[in-house]
């Protein structure tokens, strides 16, 4: 008897990270994509290290360290006071191989995962594979392709993202949330940390008038910031733009050199379930979130360790569907708990319109970076260790290879 037969729908870090774990747990994977080849945009970039500890056994968090920035500091700045507030991650060094935040684009873990599936004959990847939707069987799934093809397989994992075809052929809700702000990011290869005093590889800047976040990558730094309603797209993105906010940062005489540049709107949104029967939603797929706090690739990959290898032992007949069904819901319910409550508090701080509770959110971050007590509390958290610690023991009924 062939071993079972797992289409995995989208080639981004979730969708490459669940066919590995699925791979590695004996289920033949076909991964769809439909871009022509793997997109390289700069999107997310930062691992936190409960991700990091959860990717150490397939043996990719090496080359990613390499091809990417250790950032050990996290900090809350003012643009008046400068830095209000910093947490030390390497205090967590007694509960993860990794206390640091990794700095790389996302699209480098993709790519070091796709060039390992060129050696494992347990998996096939597809680009130009646009998937339109998904049809669960009850004891199979299959996926339909824009070329008209019908694929069959023993389940579906969707992980094409927050436009998911997958999950609006499903019929399922998406409900939640859209800001009032749009964000504009802008990167830069200046190096802020020459004339910015204790400057962090990640700061969270409040400001009244325009708070913003400022983080680096290996060749780059990152400026996100919010896009009010009396700004159109077009003149957000234009260079007067662009330059007025830099400049902001760090005022020169000669125009900054602006590598990337992007806006979007953002959401806080989950679907109604991230299961129907042998179809299994992760990621932006089943739940969008505000990016403050970097947890939207992050939660995504979790939903791939744990639903995948939920998904790969009911496959082989190690699990029952209900635990594969217990498992989904709790993932559910730690995007909507634990992931979208964190990155809503830290849109709220750094946004207060208000004067006086905008100092409140300053003074209670500073308060808790004094206290060593308080301050691994709360980065227990930034870390997600907290959130990986929340599903430990269905990590373990599921099988999946972890540390520790």
């Amino acid at each position: 008897m062939p071993p079972p037969h797992a289409i995995v729908v989208g080639a981004g870090p979730v969708g490459c990270v669940a066919s590995a774990v699925l791979a590695s747990s004996g289920i033949d994977v076909t991964l769809l994509e439909a871009a022509p080849e793997l997109p390289r945009e700069l999107r997310a970039s930062t691992f936190h290290p409960a991700t990091l500890d959860l990717l150490g056994p397939f043996g990719v968090v090496d080359e990613m360290i390499g091809r990417g920035l250790i950032a050990p500091r996290f900090a809350y700045r003012d643009r008046r006071q400068g830095v209000v507030a910093e947490f030390d991650l390497t205090v967590l060094a007694d509960v993860t191989d990794y206390p640091f935040r990794l700095q790389c684009e996302q699209f480098k873990l993709c790519e070091i995962m796709l060039e390992r599936f060129r050696s494992m004959a347990n998996v096939t990847v597809r680009f130009g594979a646009e998937v339109l939707g998904a049809v669960d069987h009850g004891d199979s799934a299959s996926a339909q392709l824009a070329t008209g093809e019908t694929m069959a397989a023993d389940a579906v994992v969707a992980a094409d993202g927050a436009a998911s075809a997958v999950r609006k052929s499903l019929g399922l809700g998406f409900d939640g949330m859209t800001y009032e702000d749009r964000y504009l990011v802008l990167s830069t290869p200046f190096e802020m940390a020459d004339h910015l005093d204790n400057l962090a590889y990640v700061n969270y800047i409040s400001d009244p008038d325009e708070w913003l976040v400022l983080l680096r990558t290996r060749d780059l730094w990152r400026a996100l910031f919010p896009v009010g309603d009396n700004q159109t797209d077009a003149e957000a993105l234009s260079d007067e733009s662009a330059q007025r906010r830099l400049q902001g940062i760090v005022a020169r005489d000669e125009p900054y050199k602006v590598a990337h540049r992007t806006i979007y709107r953002v959401h806080q949104r989950v679907a109604d379930r991230f299961l129907v029967g042998r179809v299994v939603l992760m990621g932006d797929a089943a739940h969008i979130n505000n990016p403050l706090g970097g947890m939207g690739m992050n939660g995504g990959i979790h939903d791939a360790m744990l639903l995948g290898a939920s998904l790969a032992a009911v496959l082989r007949g190690d699990m029952e569907a209900d635990r594969l069904a217990h498992h989904a819901e709790l993932r559910r319910t730690l995007a909507i708990e634990y992931v979208r409550r964190h990155t809503h508090e830290n849109a709220e701080s750094l946004a207060a319109p208000d004067g006086a509770a905008r100092q409140r959110a300053l003074d209670q971050m500073a308060a808790r970076a004094a206290d060593p007590e308080a301050a691994r509390a709360y980065m227990l958290q930034a870390s997600m260790i907290n959130a990986v610690a929340a599903m430990s023991a269905e990590l373990e009924e599921a099988g999946a290879i972890t540390t520790g």
